[in-house]
């Protein structure tokens, strides 16, 4: 059991907007703003640009009723990983070479922790931009000493461009930070509000998990996230809670050590 752990999360925990989400779930519901569903189940974003109160930029979200002033209470959970729904998919490319799907994808989610990094900057919070492999000069290449001088600092760290190998989901590259980070907690917001045994928007009757363990995804090969994401957090006991992004404040209550979602144990 982690409930403990989690009302008093220190500030390695570990927050990802990626997989059904799409890209800029983190970015969007930090902020105070809501991405919508797609008839493609891919999120988007909608109307007018909204102005941002704190630093007068105009960012192409429209706001939910909660202010943009929350972002500051989410200080505590320092690492977040973001994912590129919004602009790419690999696994629906079609009939594209997988690799260089792959590698679009993973360049996407380079430009979705520029946009999420600039919310939290026109906050007032020190940022940092981390990915596998040189993007010029707009992020550095990931090294753990760099990173944890920059959590010891107070710096919100963002982790972009996947693992930088194909054939890997955003899933992966949120495990092996986690692990490599020793990060408390993977806070994954999500398109629904849990883990459940059935689809449950196709299926009504469907249960939602309270709490369950890696193995029985693997062995039920529930599709929470990949499965040799999952085999990597179960070798390394590295737990985790799987929420709603809409469900309101859910950002702020999961980091607050609020019971929602479904929480995965090793």
């Amino acid at each position: 059991m982690i409930e403990n752990e989690r009302a008093g999360m220190s500030r390695r925990s570990f927050i990802t907007g990626a997989a059904a989400t799409g890209a800029l779930a983190a970015a969007a519901g930090l902020m105070g703003c809501a991405p919508q569903e797609s008839s493609g189940g891919e999120a988007a974003s909608s109307g007018d640009a909204a102005p941002s109160a704190s630093t007068g930029h105009s960012w192409d979200v429209k706001p939910d009723p909660i202010a943009e002033s929350d972002i500051a209470e989410t200080v505590d959970c320092d690492v977040l990983v973001i994912g590129a729904g919004n602009f790419w998919r690999g696994r629906s490319s079609q009939e594209m070479d997988r690799v260089k799907a792959d590698q679009i994808g993973m360049l996407a989610t380079v430009m979705n922790c520029l946009y999420a990094s600039e919310i939290f900057r026109g906050e007032g919070m020190d940022t940092s931009i981390y990915a596998p492999y040189p993007v010029g000069l707009y992020t550095e290449n990931f090294n753990k000493d760099k990173v944890n001088r920059d959590l010891a600092e107070g710096k919100v760290v963002f982790y972009a461009g996947g693992t930088g190998h194909p054939y890997f989901s955003t899933d992966m590259a949120i495990a092996l930070r986690a692990v490599e980070t020793d990060c408390d907690v993977m806070l994954m917001a999500k398109s629904v509000d849990g883990v459940y045994d059935d689809d449950p928007r196709k299926n009504p009757q469907a249960k939602r998990y309270d709490e369950l363990t890696y193995q029985e995804i693997l062995e039920k090969n529930l599709m929470v996230m990949d499965l040799p994401a999952a085999a990597l957090c179960m070798e390394n006991h590295m737990p985790a809670v799987l929420f709603a992004l809409k469900e309101e404040r859910s950002i702020i209550r999961v980091v607050n050590g609020e019971k929602i979602g479904t929480t995965i144990v090793g």
